[in-house]
């Protein structure tokens, strides 16, 4: 035969016996990989940052910026690909954060880090109490679940449960931090009386050193016996803290003292760190953190094991074990509904391909969906890929486009195959080798849209990679299922006439009773063996085949022989009645009215723009930062208070509350906080729900609502409410930096500034607050180095003994079978809280003890907690929540505009960052992503068409696409999100296009056959209305699930009868967005393929052969 051949589609027809062993050997590996893949709830973002920890104590934050953040921040930024420095110097610490652009290798960048701290280190002091530590910063790094431990149990019971909990999960490999919360840490006390060690002339270094030497076990080496030899161990240390009473401390004159007559010595527990409850109730909470890259599934469960192992064979029936805050369960909810989505799409484009294409067609086209999907997950482990929402979404999205070239290489197939003029491998052959290269083209102009969404970088661009890759991984497989599957499906199982469609209705009615009895059986034997699920889906798949005997095929026939052709009847008549005179060019003038017409009422409406949609809370967080210097109890005291506003919102037995949790100082710190040290004046009060479909149509974003308002108006509390994180992290919605040099000009212009936006009275704004606190209050204790010098004294020496009185300083080790506790000596309480006491303590010097009131004075001062900077530069910042109703983006054009009336000081900024920063950035990458994408778009046609006019009018499809999703969500009032709408307008210009060249390249093909242009035209857009329709609605129907939020649980349905069938959902708040759009778009474009495409293409030959002959006649002349 001579007809065009694909050489691969016509090798795999030849071969089918390898294809069918492919097939099975894919669906294996595709299986196997995503049950074993690793499963979370959004990606997890890894981008280098670090953060570089040094501890100077005593030191004020302007000491700290000057002589520890400096230098090394001036080392620090000769590194290449660092994208930001920012730091904060607070009294003692400084810790500064170093984040490194996506592209850096994160090994590199750590190693860079650590040599320029290294070489930093000569300019730092010399005597710090903490080295500069350099530590990954991760972004993830919150708790995946809480255990709560309560009962009838003092806290050194509870600690040692905790203990051993802790001991047990930490030994997991993907655990990065079992974090205990609310605990008191055992230690010998050693408090000694003021008075009596000055009176005995005894120094903390004389009570140090003294114990010490007694509290070591000493090597002695070995002892030689003849025939053998012994090791000497000389062991002094201590068993309890009783040891400690009869050591004799000598004083510079010699005199001897007992420790017990000068101090206190008691095994107690170290002052207090945190605090921790559930409902109220005291709690020691263990946070379990994994480490990055881990599997969070796997990890929960492997804890949830330890502890079930824990309380079956170790610990007492009486401890109280609460596990909350199981990030695994929502990760499992949110891909289970997510995958449930996909099963959903999947049943609805089938069905909607049965009624044009027939059943047997369909169930080949619908194929290219799971077999697509497989060879993706096969794919996946390989390139180091989780199985997440992004991901799953991306399957969702490419339910439709998947099926696309399964639909025309079937649809061509099936043509052939009935005209009767070849056998069913030739006419396969033929139908593969005419449409294999407008399928190729297609697929590249399906991928090119995404394909510069793989040079997104930053956080937001790590957090959508996934959807482009698993996109372009998804429609190359659908490729190689189109070309290779497809065509041997057909082969073998296609019929040669039309009866798979117009059949006749005569059933065999012995076949019916044998495979009812062989079903019913099958399926009793299930059910008495405890198989439920396996017989449900036995039943299911019978109901459908009757279904589709009895039901279905009958429908389909009519259809068939009915409405289709109607359809395509009138949709022949359309294009001929357009085709006359000038209504091509009303048709396109037409379009182009709408085009302006849609983004003028776009324009009116106004839609309000969101970064990313954000749903109802899963979560409440109530975050509470007390006044600098405020004691960890009065913090406490506080968050009760908190506590207990928020109860009355909820309610004490409210169903659809989860747990409410409190930490106060570890664990209270925001995800996105720069200083990730607990602090006292800080806590937290945590807030779960249950799942959506559970809450009984209660909003969580109302109790949220009443929350803030109700925990406000607390003296001495700046209290923020926010929810969780949709997405990936990004900063303030209102974010105002305010940089320059002179601290005291940068306060004052920070406070007019913040008074000048609360005049002007913008709505929507929570509270403008500030990250600096100035009311940081302090001793300052005033050496005269002059009179120090003469004694001998340093200052150092001096900060020491004052360190070691207040705080303590931890001078040898307690050892009880394998555990460790320090041996901490300080002053007595009393003691510790007179200022004349601490400076009439004495200091050794050569010559004697002298009181440090000889060289030095007291003063009491306030100054501000901590010194922020970002790339070098002092910074204050001011941020907010949004109230709930507002949109960030006019309140912040609001703020812009009120800027532009403000006075400001040469020398320092002013800037709008966090959200708006990174939104502004994703938006001008996602606007030059559209234009790269139109250019290989454009590329790619031109190399197929080899014709500008040709790509021109698919091109012009792009921006036509646009009315539907304008006029979309105006008249929806829907919000549209940067992200998720730019990448939907991206998508549905990889799919219009596609549509345009299957359209295009048939009228050629007609055209070279001999037919006229007006005739190609009308026979190429009737026999090419199917596979467009096809494409539009499966692309459509796959996303109405996830667009309307209809969730149906499958597993459920068919293993307990119980479907959790309810709509809306955290998935269809976050996806809703790219969903509508697409959904939009392609609605209205599909129209424009229909009858703009061949009206433009009308137009242009019709105007070619015009100027053409124009051209000739001025020739002739």
């Amino acid at each position: 035969m001579n007809f065009k051949e694909f050489k691969i589609s016509s090798l795999s027809i030849n071969n089918r016996t390898t294809v069918y062993l492919l097939t099975v050997l894919i669906t294996i590996i595709g299986i196997y990989s995503y049950i074993t893949l690793p499963k979370e709830s959004f990606p997890e973002v890894e981008i280098p940052i670090f953060n570089v920890v040094t501890v100077y104590a005593g030191a004020s934050p302007a000491d700290i910026e000057n002589v520890i953040t400096r230098p090394i921040e001036q080392e620090l930024k000769g590194i290449d690909g660092i994208d930001v420095i920012s730091s904060v110097s607070k009294q003692a610490t400084s810790i500064i954060t170093v984040e490194f652009q996506t592209s850096k290798d994160k090994l590199v960048a750590q190693q860079e880090v650590n040599d320029a701290v290294d070489k930093a280190r000569a300019e730092l002091p010399a005597q710090l109490t903490q080295e500069p530590q350099v530590s990954d910063f991760n972004l993830d790094d919150q708790p995946i679940l809480n255990i709560n431990l309560s009962g009838n149990f003092d806290l050194v019971e509870l600690k040692e449960f905790a203990d051993e909990i802790q001991d047990r999960i930490e030994s997991l490999t993907d655990v990065n931090e079992a974090e205990i919360v609310g605990a008191l840490e055992r230690e010998i006390q050693i408090n000694v009386d003021l008075q009596k060690m000055q009176a005995a002339g005894i120094t903390f270094n004389s009570i140090s050193t003294a114990v010490t030497n007694k509290n070591m076990t000493v090597s002695a080496g070995q002892l030689d016996l003849g025939t053998m030899e012994r090791s000497v161990r000389v062991d002094g240390e201590i068993e309890e803290a009783s040891d400690l009473e009869n050591l004799i401390i000598k004083n510079n004159l010699g005199d001897e003292v007992y420790l017990k007559d000068i101090a206190q010595i008691q095994d107690d527990f170290a002052d207090r760190e945190s605090y921790a409850s559930l409902y109220g109730e005291p709690v020691i909470t263990i946070n379990v953190k994994k480490k990055s890259g881990g599997n969070l599934i796997e990890t929960s469960e492997a804890s949830m094991a330890i502890l079930k192992d824990l309380q079956e064979n170790q610990f007492p029936d009486e401890l109280n074990i609460t596990v909350t805050g199981d990030r695994s369960q929502d990760t499992k909810d949110s891909v289970s509904n997510l995958f449930n989505t996909v099963i959903l799409g999947f049943f609805f484009v089938v069905l909607v391909l049965m009624f044009i294409m027939g059943v047997q067609n369909a169930v080949f086209v619908g194929l290219a969906i799971p077999l697509s999907t497989l060879i993706a997950f096969s794919v996946m482990p390989v390139i180091d890929f989780s199985i997440n929402t992004v991901v799953l979404f991306a399957l969702i999205l490419g339910l439709g486009i998947v099926v696309d070239n399964a639909i025309v290489i079937v649809e061509n197939i099936y043509r052939h195959v009935t005209k009767g003029e070849l056998s069913k491998m030739d006419a396969a052959k033929k139908a593969a080798g005419e449409i294999a290269l407008p399928v190729i083209t297609g697929t590249l102009t399906t991928i090119a849209p995404f394909f510069p969404l793989l040079f997104w970088g930053g956080i937001i661009g790590q957090f959508m990679f996934y959807l482009p890759v698993t996109l372009i991984l998804t429609l190359v497989a659908s490729l190689l299922v189109a070309l290779i599957m497809n065509p041997v499906f057909a082969v073998s199982f296609i019929s040669e006439d039309e009866e798979h469609i117009n059949g006749d209705d005569s059933h065999n009615n012995t076949f019916l009773w044998i495979a009812s009895a062989v079903v019913g059986a099958l399926a009793v034997i299930f059910y008495l063996t405890g198989g439920m699920f396996v017989a449900n889906i036995l039943i299911f798949l019978y109901l459908l085949w009757l279904l589709e005997r009895f039901i279905l095929k009958p429908l389909i026939r009519k259809f068939n022989e009915s409405a289709l052709p109607k359809l395509q009847q009138a949709y022949h008549d359309a294009i001929k009645w357009i085709l006359v005179g000038f209504r091509p060019w009303y048709t396109l003038v037409s379009a182009v009215i709408f085009l302006v017409f849609s983004f003028f009422l776009l324009g009116i409406v106004s839609p309000k723009v969101v970064f990313f949609p954000s749903g109802e809370p899963n979560f409440v967080y109530v975050y509470n930062e007390m006044p600098a210097g405020t004691d960890l109890d009065e913090t406490n005291r506080i968050n009760q208070k908190i506590e207990e506003r928020v109860y009355e919102v909820i309610g004490r037995d409210n169903p659809i509350v989860k747990s409410v949790i409190s930490n106060v100082a570890i664990g209270a710190n925001p995800p996105s906080s720069s200083d990730p040290t607990p602090s006292a004046t800080k806590s937290k009060v945590s807030v779960e729900f249950v799942d959506y479909q559970n809450r009984n149509g209660v909003s969580t974003q109302e109790l949220l609502n009443e929350i803030r308002e109700n925990v406000q108006g607390i003296p001495g509390t700046t209290i923020t409410v926010d929810k969780e994180q949709s997405g990936p992290p990004t900063g303030k919605p209102i974010n105002i930096e305010i940089t320059g040099d002179e601290f005291e000009q940068l306060i004052s212009l920070t406070e007019n500034f913040k008074n000048y936006i609360q005049d002007q009275d913008i709505a929507g704004i929570e509270e403008l607050r500030s990250d600096l606190q100035v009311n940081n209050p302090e001793l300052i204790i005033d050496i005269d180095n002059e009179k120090a010098n003469s004694y001998g004294i340093s200052n150092v020496q001096i900060g020491t003994a004052i360190r070691t009185a207040l705080l303590g300083s931890p001078i040898s080790t307690f050892r009880e079978d394998e555990d460790e506790y320090d041996v901490r000596l300080r002053l007595q309480q009393k003691d510790r809280s007179n200022i004349t006491d601490l400076m009439n303590m004495t200091v050794a010097t050569p010559t004697g003890n002298i009181p440090i009131s000889a060289v030095a004075i007291p003063r009491f001062e306030s100054s501000y907690g901590a010194i922020n900077r970002i790339d070098l530069e002092r910074v204050v910042t001011l941020s907010s929540n949004v109230l709930s109703g507002y949109n960030a983006n006019e309140i912040n054009t609001q703020i812009r505009e009120s800027l532009q009336d403000f006075e400001i000081p040469q020398g320092y900024e002013i800037s709008l960052t966090g959200e708006q920063e990174e939104q502004a950035e994703t938006g001008q990458f996602l606007m030059v992503a559209l234009l790269a994408a139109v250019g290989l778009i454009f590329l790619i046609l031109v190399a197929q068409f080899n014709s500008i006019g040709k790509s021109l009018i698919i091109m012009s499809q792009v921006i036509f696409s646009l009315i539907g999703v304008f006029i979309g969500f105006a008249t929806f009032g829907m919000d549209i999100s940067v992200v998720l709408t730019g990448m939907g307008i991206i998508a549905v210009a990889g799919i219009v296009v596609k549509n345009g060249i299957i359209l295009i390249d048939y009228i050629d093909i007609l055209r070279n056959e001999g037919s006229s242009l007006k005739d190609a035209v009308i026979e190429g857009g009737a026999t090419r209305l199917n596979p467009v329709l096809l494409t539009a609605a499966s692309t459509i129907l796959g996303l109405i699930p996830l667009a309307i939020g209809l969730n149906i649980d499958f597993y459920g349905l068919f293993a307990s009868f119980e479907p959790n069938l309810y709509f809306g959902g955290d998935n269809a708040s976050f996806w809703g967005p790219l969903a509508w759009t697409i959904i939009y778009g392609l609605g209205f474009a599909t129209f424009l393929t229909l009858f703009l495409v061949p009206s433009m293409y009308y137009i242009g030959v019709n105007t070619k052969i015009w100027f053409k002959r124009k051209f000739n006649k001025v020739e002739a002349s």
